[in-house]
């Protein structure tokens, strides 16, 4: 399967792959991952090499929240650039990796609790390409984007997630990208390359447990855990994307944590590979 073409024709019969491909929540703090090499960064790399190369990736970015869900299903998505403020070097980046029609189309009738919507406007945010540029940057993997529908409850996305199991067995990289805790009204700039408030590190601490003893529930009720649950996640964009990544886990799968560290005070970069 050397092209596009070739993958898109057979990306319905995609074989089931034996043992399940990983899946991941990558926290992905500042849009300048996408073009620095720092620990972060590093430690993308490291994940993607010690994974089976993907057959696609898809991606629940915090940054594409829409009323219902959507699938990018365009052959070349656009590399889209949605943050401000930033050098110019930044906004020159494209990440040209394919997108496939015929995944999209897959997805969506996997998906049977919800009507899910072929999207060609939207493309790769910078919840998605910051990541996987860092991951492979060859961009020769298809990559597509599945949006948050933000009308709905945390419980929702996370029972949506496990319609997405055939994925795995096909070899197809789920990622959720967002961040466990962020709040960008309380950042502390005296504190970005490192530290977190003593609120942040403390719910950082708990979500890790709870991941690690497999209590979904209470991770899904996040609203009642208290008042620094309440300041790690104002809004809850950021947030949800980690619910679809421990939809996807099994039973007995191992959980391993990485990039475990705040920044800006608000903010923590903690990131989990299941399987």
């Amino acid at each position: 399967m050397n092209t596009l073409n070739d993958f898109n024709r057979f990306t319905n019969s995609l074989p089931e792959q034996g043992p399940l491909m990983p899946v991941l929540f990558m926290g992905h703090g500042s849009p300048m991952n996408g073009i620095e090499t720092n620990e972060f960064t590093r430690e993308w790399a490291r994940i993607a090499k010690e994974m089976p190369t993907p057959s696609a990736v898809l991606v629940v970015s915090a940054h594409w929240l829409s009323r219902g869900t959507r699938i990018t299903a365009m052959d070349l998505p656009p590399t889209i650039h949605d943050f401000g403020g930033f050098p110019p070097e930044l906004f020159a980046v494209q990440y040209p990796a394919p997108g496939s029609p015929d995944l999209a189309k897959e997805t969506a009738k996997i998906i049977r609790s919800v009507h899910v919507e072929e999207d060609h406007d939207w493309g790769l945010d910078h919840g998605a390409w910051t990541v996987v540029r860092q991951m492979y940057p060859d961009a020769k993997i298809p990559v597509l984007q599945l949006s948050i529908d933000y009308t709905k409850p945390p419980q929702y996305h996370y029972e949506l997630a496990r319609e997405l199991m055939a994925l795995r067995r096909k070899g197809v990289l789920i990622m959720g990208s967002g961040n466990m805790v962020h709040n960008l009204r309380m950042v502390a700039w005296e504190m970005i390359n490192g530290g977190g408030y003593d609120w942040a590190l403390e719910i950082n601490d708990q979500f890790k447990h709870l991941i690690q003893t497999g209590d979904h529930q209470s991770l899904i009720r996040y609203d009642q855990l208290g008042r620094a649950a309440q300041l790690a996640i104002p809004t809850p964009e950021h947030y949800l994307p980690l619910l679809y990544t421990l939809g996807l886990q099994q039973s007995g799968e191992e959980i391993s944590l990485f990039n475990d560290k705040a920044v800006g005070g608000s903010l923590t970069m903690t990131s989990v590979k299941i399987g």
